[in-house]
Parts: structure tokens; C-alpha cells; sequence
């Protein structure tokens, strides 16, 4: 079998002199996640039908997904040798690591374990043409590079979460997002079950759950923010059968994933609560919810929910191998238990302080219940009020507090913050993007999170397990929304947690993003591609500005127009920066250096010059660091917010905060107009102020803002009056009131850019 490899490699040297275009020769750098350590080798070596598979007995699972995979893909059936070996190898300290090395005559793939295998396995994919992927590849010899690879992952957990409540797929789908998990060498799936707007979970103790609760009436039709809510008036919902979890749970295992449940407690229970009102405070009957949002109807802390409770995560256990539970935790409104009498007793005899210690209580006893039957809690951080369960994991969304105040307390920790972990948030600028709920979370920010929050000691950061990025799907109907948002990001999430930092940069990840998408085409998933689109960014020399054009992959030609047309192949190349000393409209666009073919959307940008341009500004606060726009001088660039979302780089926004900002003209000026914007999205706690006062020098002014229900709220004062310094204060809202969504919480503030005429 040497020989016959020996002369199979000399042929096939020669057919690639020869016949190059027919092979596909792997470049070393294409891998996602990128690999601890490669090592580029001479030569390649040949697949094709005299090659066999040999494995020990540990690796059932990864040799059985290769041996499919090659031969599923292609016209290749696999000889009975040892060419492609797989490997025992106790020395590896990982258990999730291994060994790839691809020399000319054979393969040898070393683990300690048949996941560290499988993830070799997953880098050898990567190697090979991506027509493996749909079973269309017509070359009978394959050509791989002879390549070293050393490989281990970073952190522990590395995870992608699914909300099935708000949107429900079906179990292919379900199976097709384990895939995916798995090829980027994920670990984790966190099914959310369970909500207000749905239960998908047969519990067959309780059959109104999936007859009932498992349906809601109808849905909201558009955003939430829209006034007045809209509804389609049709039936919605679903639930998966024990058996559909049990083959799900079964398949996840054949790709090394731990599926993880999510059973929402004590808050988001209103679909359950609607098929047994007296689990509620109240006992009255109550809709499964049809919009979004935060609900009242929360689990009430009697006995006899409890039962239902453990009931009911009773045959949760029994599906689920997995070593934790997800019992939710998070926005549970304290409204029902205030004016409960049995919450308010159970609150007495338990000697608790308030409705956050009745929650710790609430979250302990469900713990000590499921520690019982030998599993862990994981939690949102809102598990962390009233004190902290004994064993509990805390999953931290709501920035870095919780994950810093958790693995204090020596609590493991699973980041997952919102600023970078939310892919429902919107992944690009463009007006044509499809609805979702609001945010802005580009591919560049996902890359560039660091796990390990600032604030621990090295001690400490041994808590944070790993991260995960979160799908909830309130605007994601389908299963071609859930692609879209998921990927690219997903494929930075996977890195964020396998791959050395050291290793990691920006600039090369996308261009292995832009062969990947190959991969991703040839599997036909409706992934985002934003890597042919265009920033820009505002440039400060004193009070001078000007505008800077980027696009992330090399070898590419931004072109542009001012006049108003779309730019095609023939107008002037982008040079240098813009100057901003007039109001202008600038369109661009990317187009290939080979071809000069376009690539990409066109990128538009209005500019509105004006007195306060480059000048200096400040702010009393410093703006949320999720929101923190272009900082101060974003307000006077002369380029305002997008009218329909708050998360760009022109709209700043504080949370709960009043603020002062004061603008220097540099002298004193004839003042006509001031002018500013408000975002008004309640229903994501955004709040116009009720005012705005305006200081001109040593003059008073100020604007009442009536509440309206639009989304953007425009306040101008109209003066004429020479002035050097202009100041504004503006108070912010205040607390939510009771009835809308937030309800008791600070409201936000998010302001656009000051006009000044």
C-alpha cells in the first residue's frame, strides 16, 4: 500500500502541473475557528478510492461522521485500510484537543477523546471542497495539502441559544442548527422551550400544556414600537413531542453537543400559567401572550406550583443527559407577589426582606430540587437578587456586572451580554435590512469580544466558563430569518471561544469568512453578507472634519459619486478622506479589482453642514457603553441617526440619567435655530424627554415635549439672537410607568445630532 501510495502521489504531482483548475489545493489560513498552531507542508496527499479509515475503539463517533462524509459527498468509496488513522493519545491535556497532521502518505488524527477527534475531523472538512458538503463533487482523486495542526479549545463552554417559543421550527431545522454548532467546534445548544408567547415541550403529566399553552391566538404584526399594535388573527404555535426531544437530544450526541433546556421561573410563565390559571397570584384566566415583551403573570410562590414545577422538570430530566437545567430567572415583574397574600406569607414565615429575596427563595428551592435528581441550575443573572443560589450558574446578559459580582462569590459564569452576544440585534445599517428588534451588533464587535470581563483577577477569571451568542426570534418568523442573523456572526462567536487571541485578527478573519460563505453556499444556508459593504467614519483635525471610506476585505475598489447617482464602474475611485465643509450626499460602493464588477449595496450618507460642526462639544455623563455612538462629537458631525433604529453610530444614549451638554462655537455667532431628535421606542424603555432647556449665554429657554406615540421626537427652538455658547439640559424621563413595558425601570435617553443654524 506504500508503494501504491508513493505512485499515486508522483501521478498526481503531475496532474497538478498539468490539470490545476481540476483540483482544489486548500490555502493554510481558511480554517473557522482558526487553529492554535499550523504548520504548512510540502506536498499533498491523494483521497480517493485506495484510501481506508483505521480507528481506535474511543473514536466510534468522529471515524463513522468522516467515513460518511467523504463518501455522502462524493463518487469515493472508502477502501478497508489504515491510511486514515485515528490515533489514542493520553498525553494531549485537553479533552477536547488534538493533533492533525496530513502528510503524503497518510493521515494521522490524535486525541485523548472522540470529541477532540471529532473536532479534528471538522478542520479536515475544511481542507476539503466544499462540493463534499452537497454531494456534488465529480473529482475522483481529491488533492490535500500536507499540513500540521495542534488544536485545543480556549474555554469550556461554547455555545449557541434558540428561542422556539416566540417562533417554533421544525426538528430538520433544529438538527441543521446542531450542524452548524458543530462544525464551528461548538459545544452547546441552549433550547428555550418555554415563555410567554408559547410552551413547546410535551409534558404529558399536564396535557394542557402542549393543547393549550403551546398556542397563542395571534400575532403582532411589524414592531413592537409601532402604534397602534397590529395583529394578524391567526392561530399560532406547537410543541415537540417527547419523542421529536428524544431524537434531537440523540442526534445532538452523534455531533458531541449538550442540549441544554431552558424552563422559564418564575417569570415568562404566562402561556403556562393560561392553561393552569392557579399557578398565577390571582387564579384568573389569562391569553397565552400574543406581542412581546415583559408580562405581570408570573409563577406565584404557593405549594402547589411547586409541584407542578417539579413535575414537570421531572420529565425534563428524563430527556435531557445534560449536567445543567436553564431555569430562566430573568424579568420577573414583583407587581403580582406585592399584592399577593400567599407571597406575602410565604414571605413572613420564610423570614425574606422583600419580593428579591422571595425570588432567591423561589430560585434555591427549585435548585435544591434538581440537585436532587443530579443536575445544576444555570440562570440569567437576574438569579443573582435577593442573594445568590448555592450552586447556581449565572448566565450574565445584562452587561458585565453580574458575570463580576458571580465569579466573586466563586459562581461559575457564562457570558452572553447583549452588546455583543444578542444576534436578534441588527448586523448592519442598510434601510433594507430585514425587521429585528432593535440594537446594532456588527460581525467586528461579536469578533472582538473578550470574555473575561475586566475587574477579575486571574483567580477569579477562571469562573467564566465560556460564552454564547442568543437567537431570540420575536422577528424571526422563519427559519431563513434565523440563518440570516446567525451567520456570519456565529462564525466570530466560535472564535471569541476556541481560538487564542494571539491568534486572532480582524483582517484575516474576513477573509476566511469570504471562503467560508462558500462552504455556506454549497449547504444552502441564507447567511448576511455585510464584507463587500462600507464604513465611514468622521475624521478630526482641530475644528476641520472629513469623511473616511473603509471596506473590511482587501483587494477591493471603493468607488463613489456626489451628485446624487448610484456609482457604477466607471466613476472616480475613493482616494483619500472627504472634506465636511459643505452639506453633500455621498454614494459608494465596493467593486472587485479584477473584474471591476460590483460587489456590494450602495452606501449612502447625507451630510448637513451647519454652525456647530467641529466645533467643541461635552456632556456632563458619559453615554451607555452599549450605545456610545461616536461619543460627543457624534452630535455635531452634520450626519444624523438612522429614523428607525437607535443602535448606529450617530445616536448616544444613557440610561436613566439626566445630562448637560454644552457646545463652544469658538465665538460669538448670529443664532437662527437649534434643533435635536429624540428616540421614543417605549417599548423598548426609550423615552423622549418631557423637556428641554436650552441656555443661550445668560438666556433661558425652555421646549416642552409632549408625549406622542412615534418614534421619533423632534424639539427646535427658534431664535434670533447672537450667542458664543449654547447649553442644553435635558432631564431624562424618569421611571417607566405601570402598564408599560419596563415598568418600575429607568427609562432611556437617546439624542441625535444638534442642529444649529
Amino acid at each position: 500500500m506504500y508503494f501504491k501510495k508513493i505512485v499515486a502521489i508522483s501521478v498526481f504531482i503531475s496532474f497538478l502541473f498539468n490539470c490545476k483548475s481540476e483540483v482544489y489545493v486548500p490555502e493554510i489560513a481558511q480554517i473557522i475557528p482558526i487553529p492554535a498552531n499550523q504548520t504548512l507542508n510540502k506536498g499533498y496527499f491523494v483521497l480517493d478510492n485506495s484510501v481506508g479509515i483505521s480507528s481506535h475503539d474511543t473514536f466510534k463517533v468522529s471515524a463513522e461522521f468522516l467515513r460518511n462524509y467523504i463518501q455522502k459527498g462524493s463518487s469515493i468509496v472508502l477502501d478497508d485500510n489504515n491510511d486514515i488513522q485515528f490515533i489514542l493519545d493520553e498525553t494531549i491535556e485537553n479533552t477536547e484537543g488534538y493533533t492533525l497532521d496530513i502528510q503524503p502518505y497518510q493521515i494521522f488524527i490524535r486525541a485523548k477523546t472522540d470529541q477532540g477527534a471529532f473536532y479534528a475531523v471538522q478542520t479536515l472538512r475544511q481542507l476539503l471542497p466544499k462540493d463534499f458538503e452537497n454531494g456534488s463533487l465529480s473529482q475522483k482523486s481529491i488533492g490535500i495539502q500536507c499540513i500540521t495542526i495542534t488544536d485545543a479549545p480556549q474555554y469550556q463552554y461554547r455555545g449557541m441559544h434558540l428561542d422556539v417559543s416566540r417562533h417554533m421550527y421544525s426538528v430538520d431545522f433544529i438538527k441543521t442548527y446542531i450542524d452548524a454548532l458543530a462544525m464551528l467546534k461548538m459545544n452547546t445548544f441552549h433550547w428555550h422551550l418555554t415563555d410567554d408567547q408559547g410552551w413547546r415541550i410535551e409534558i404529558k403529566k399536564y396535557p394542557k400544556l402542549q393543547e393549550h399553552a403551546a398556542y397563542r391566538n395571534e400575532t403582532l404584526i411589524g414592531h413592537y414600537s409601532d402604534q397602534p399594535h397590529q395583529f394578524d388573527g391567526n392561530r399560532y404555535g406547537g410543541y415537540y413531542t417527547q419523542e421529536d426531544v428524544k431524537d434531537i437530544v440523540a442526534y445532538a450526541k452523534t455531533r458531541h453537543i449538550t442540549v441544554i433546556p431552558e424552563i422559564e421561573m418564575p417569570g415568562h410563565a404566562q402561556a403556562a400559567i393560561s392553561a393552569y390559571p392557579s399557578l398565577g397570584c390571582t387564579g384568573e384566566p389569562v391569553d397565552v401572550a400574543t406581542k412581546w415583551g415583559v408580562f405581570e403573570n408570573i409563577y406565584c410562590s404557593k405549594d402547589e406550583t411547586f409541584s407542578f414545577l417539579e413535575d414537570v422538570l421531572d420529565e425534563v430530566v428524563t430527556l435531557f443527559p445534560s449536567e445543567y437545567i436553564h431555569i430562566g430567572g430573568d424579568e420577573a415583574p414583583k407587581t403580582k407577589w406585592k399584592n399577593c397574600t400567599q407571597c406575602q406569607n410565604r414571605i413572613k414565615t420564610e423570614n425574606l426582606k422583600d419580593e428579591h429575596e422571595l425570588q432567591n427563595y423561589f430560585i434555591t428551592r427549585i435548585e435544591n430540587y434538581l440537585n436532587s435528581q443530579g443536575k445544576q441550575i444555570i440562570g440569567w443573572d437576574e438569579i443573582l437578587e435577593g442573594g445568590l443560589a448555592p450552586n447556581a450558574t449565572v448566565m450574565s446578559w445584562r452587561g458585565t456586572k453580574g458575570a463580576i459580582e458571580a465569579a466573586k462569590q466563586n459562581h461559575n459564569v457564562v457570558m452572553t451580554p447583549t452588546s455583543h452576544c444578542y444576534f436578534d440585534y441588527y448586523q448592519s445599517t442598510n434601510s433594507d435590512e430585514p425587521l429585528a428588534i432593535g440594537g446594532y451588533l456588527p460581525l467586528e464587535k461579536v469578533y472582538n469580544f473578550n470574555p473575561i470581563p475586566e475587574g477579575l483577577t486571574k483567580e477569579e477569571a477562571k469562573y467564566i466558563l465560556g460564552a454564547q451568542g442568543n437567537i431570540w426570534t420575536e422577528y424571526m418568523p422563519t427559519q431563513n430569518q434565523v440563518e440570516y442573523m446567525a451567520f456570519p456572526r456565529i462564525l466570530a462567536m466560535s472564535e471569541v471561544v476556541w481560538s487564542k487571541n494571539e491568534n486572532k485578527d480582524y483582517t484575516d478573519f474576513t477573509k476566511r469568512v469570504e471562503h467560508f460563505n462558500e462552504r455556506l453556499d454549497a449547504i444552502d444556508v441564507n447567511y448576511a453578507n455585510h464584507l463587500y459593504e462600507i464604513s465611514g467614519d468622521v475624521l478630526k483635525n482641530k475644528d476641520e472634519l472629513a469623511y473616511q471610506l473603509t471596506t473590511v476585505t482587501n483587494g477591493k475598489i471603493i468607488r463613489l459619486t456626489m451628485n446624487g447617482t448610484d456609482p457604477d464602474d466607471e466613476s472616480r475611485p475613493y482616494i483619500e478622506p472627504i472634506r465636511i465643509d459643505t452639506s453633500k450626499t455621498i454614494k459608494a460602493a465596493v467593486f472587485s479589482s479584477k473584474t471591476n464588477k460590483k460587489l456590494g449595496t450602495t452606501f449612502t450618507k447625507q451630510f448637513n453642514y451647519h454652525k456647530a460642526v467641529g466645533k467643541t462639544i461635552s456632556i456632563d455623563k458619559i453615554p451607555h457603553q452599549s450605545y456610545l455612538g461616536s461619543g460627543p462629537d457624534g452630535l455635531i458631525n452634520s450626519i444624523s441617526g438612522s429614523d428607525s433604529r437607535y443602535g448606529d453610530k450617530e445616536w448616544l444614549g444613557f440610561w436613566g440619567e439626566d445630562i448637560e451638554i454644552t457646545i463652544d462655537l469658538g465665538e460669538e455667532v448670529q443664532i437662527y435655530s437649534v434643533e435635536t431628535r429624540f428616540y421614543n421606542s417605549n417599548g423598548q424603555w426609550i423615552y423622549a424627554p418631557n423637556k428641554v432647556k436650552l441656555e443661550l449665554d445668560n438666556d433661558l429657554v425652555i421646549n416642552h415635549l409632549e408625549q406622542r406615540e412615534q418614534l421619533i421626537i423632534t424639539t427646535k427652538f427658534n431664535l434670533n439672537q447672537r450667542s458664543r455658547y449654547i447649553k442644553l439640559r435635558i432631564p431624562n424621563f424618569g421611571t417607566i410607568p405601570k402598564g408599560k413595558q419596563g415598568a418600575g425601570q429607568k427609562a432611556w435617553t437617546f439624542i441625535d445630532e444638534i442642529i444649529i443654524n
